[in-house]
């Protein structure tokens, strides 16, 4: 190839120009004007990512959204922010407070490492005292010393028990203070460990974000909750199969989720995916996909190979502006559906049909 090389020219983050050109215009799309600043400011974004030869991924986009907002008037950056403020949850100040926990955690256990420490010293001290005392009995004839020295080793044994009292209170106050920061931790926690996904706190916590998104934004989503059929679960009557199989479903809606959607344990065995701009019709097909890759699944209980069956639930989040609850009951209220009639894997409730 003849000719110098180019060096691909890089946009001065801090003195950024409008794009002479927008490549993505309405027309490009084939759609109707922006409807909102937002569109308008993203569309502008994308189109200098492409004029710096730079991939539009999350991050270069993320990072460009950032820097050219600060060209923009304050009236715009606080309508955009406004919006953004939907999106974001608490994750940070979450991870703040556990972090706070947590080293409250560890001092604590450190203070009953110190207790214990002065406990097991305290208890050897009195040991060497019986075993100075037994000594000295035996060298004794007198009934006046022997007298004196047990009232002796009597003031010794009552100073080291008060002293021991006061250790031992001090080590259930620590320990009542350690099991308040641990129960704390759990509540901020995000992780279902049994099975590797999120966990209910979290799931509430993301379908509530999302109810508001769906009504500033006026997208549609969806929720679906899954659970191994409980037939099934009557048929095998082992629990440790059972576990593992729910755990195969865990493991299963991890493989086929999105990176935008929300796993997470809601209890008893009972999985939801929380789907992000996904309506009912694409809700559907997501819940056939996962019938499907669950269907054929086998487990192996001994020398039995069970076919491992799921009920699915779904359900639909719109700008009706139901509660979170609702749309949970809604979205189990699909299930129940399914198990009324046995040729379906999974069945459509949407909320008010389940009031």
């Amino acid at each position: 190839m003849a000719g110098t090389l180019r060096s691909r020219s890089r946009r001065n983050l801090n003195a950024v120009e409008t794009p002479a050109a927008d490549p993505f215009s309405d027309k490009t799309f084939g759609v109707d004007s922006p409807s909102s600043d937002l569109e308008i400011y993203s569309k502008e974004v994308l189109s200098a990512l492409i004029t710096d030869n730079l991939p539009p991924t999350p991050s270069n986009f993320s990072l460009y959204f950032d820097r050219l907002l600060e060209e923009k008037s304050e009236t715009l950056r606080k309508q955009i922010i406004s919006m953004l403020e939907l999106e974001e949850s608490n994750d940070a100040e979450s991870t703040i407070v556990l972090e706070q926990n947590l080293k409250k955690g560890f001092s604590s256990i450190k203070n009953i490492l110190v207790v214990t420490a002065n406990l097991y010293k305290n208890m050897s001290l009195m040991v060497k005292i019986l075993d100075k005392r037994k000594s000295e009995l035996g060298e004794l004839t007198s009934t006046d010393t022997i007298s004196t020295l047990v009232g002796s080793l009597d003031g010794d044994i009552s100073k080291l028990n008060t002293i021991l009292k006061k250790q031992n209170s001090q080590m259930k106050t620590i320990y009542d203070e350690t099991a308040e920061i641990v129960k704390n931790v759990e509540n901020e926690t995000i992780f279902d460990n049994q099975y590797g996904v999120y966990n209910k706190r979290y799931l509430m916590t993301k379908i509530l974000q999302e109810v508001k998104q769906v009504a500033e934004f006026k997208h549609k989503s969806s929720l679906i909750m899954i659970e191994l059929s409980r037939t099934l679960k009557e048929s095998v009557k082992n629990e440790k199969a059972i576990m593992l199989m729910t755990r195969t479903i865990a493991r299963l809606l991890l493989k086929t989720s999105r990176r935008s959607d929300t796993v997470a344990h809601y209890g008893n065995g009972v999985f939801a995916m929380l789907l992000k701009h996904t309506d009912i019709t694409n809700a559907k097909k997501t819940a056939e996909r996962l019938s499907d890759l669950v269907s054929n699944s086998n487990f192996f209980l001994g020398d039995r190979e069970i076919k491992i069956q799921i009920s699915i639930g779904v359900t639909d989040i719109d700008s009706s502006g139901h509660t979170v609850e609702e749309i949970l009951v809604s979205s189990m209220d699909g299930i129940e559906k399914a198990y009324l009639n046995p040729d379906l894997d999974f069945a459509v409730s949407l909320r008010d049909e389940a009031n």
